[in-house]
Parts: C-alpha cells; structure tokens; sequence
C-alpha cells in the first residue's frame, strides 16, 4: 500500500505535464484561416484537420487523466492513519525557574555569596 501515493504522483505529474505540452502544441481557432491560403497544412502527418481531433482528444484523455488522480490524491492523503492522543502530548516540558533571591536578603560582599551565581556576572 505504501508504494500506490508515488505510482499516484508520478502519473499525475506525467499527465500534468503532457496536458501543457499538448496545450503548447495546439493551434487556436484563428490558425485554419492560415490553412485556406495554402500554408501547407493539407501535407501534415495527421491530414487536414487530423492533427486537430487526434491533439484534442489526447488532451481530453490526459485531462482525465490528470482529474482522476488528483481525486485519487486527495483521498489517499484524506485517509491516512490518525494519531491518537493530544497535540500537546509530545511537548517538551520545561524545568521551571527558581525564584529569584530579594535583593536585600543577601550581602554583595560576604563570604557566603562567593558560591552564587552572580559571580559569573561580567561587570
């Protein structure tokens, strides 16, 4: 089961890009007036107006194609497996602070600040 989301992916991208390049290829409907004066278009691989049909309905099947999978793709990430529990479950707890010491409480200069931590203050 775990290989059917990158087969999905692949073919949705293959169509998405074969949908642009077909899109590219195409002509709008203003280039059969071009055709009439003898633009060479009769001489095609796909005759006159074949090239037409086959380019239109590759398009539309690659449309398909691409609408299918991107439904595919929105129900294999819609039925992943939930996990249960909270969102707060896996939260790093941190340590709680001391209480800071009132600032009249101790001396700056007895001996029993020397082992504090306001020693390690650069003044």
């Amino acid at each position: 089961m775990e290989y059917l989301l990158p087969t999905v992916l692949v073919i949705h991208i293959l169509a998405a890009i074969g949908v642009i390049g077909l899109v590219l290829v195409q002509h709008g409907k203003g280039a059969d007036m071009g055709a009439a004066f003898g633009s060479g278009a009769s001489g095609s691989l796909f005759g006159a107006t074949g090239s037409a049909n086959f380019l239109s309905r590759t398009t539309a099947v690659l449309a398909a194609v691409f609408f299918v999978t991107s439904l595919s793709l929105a129900y294999i990430a819609s039925n992943k497996p939930k996990t249960t529990g909270s969102v707060m479950q896996d939260a790093v707890t941190s340590q709680p602070l001391s209480a800071p010491a009132a600032a009249g409480s101790e001396k700056a200069g007895s001996p029993a600040n020397s082992g504090s931590k306001t020693k390690d203050i650069p003044k």
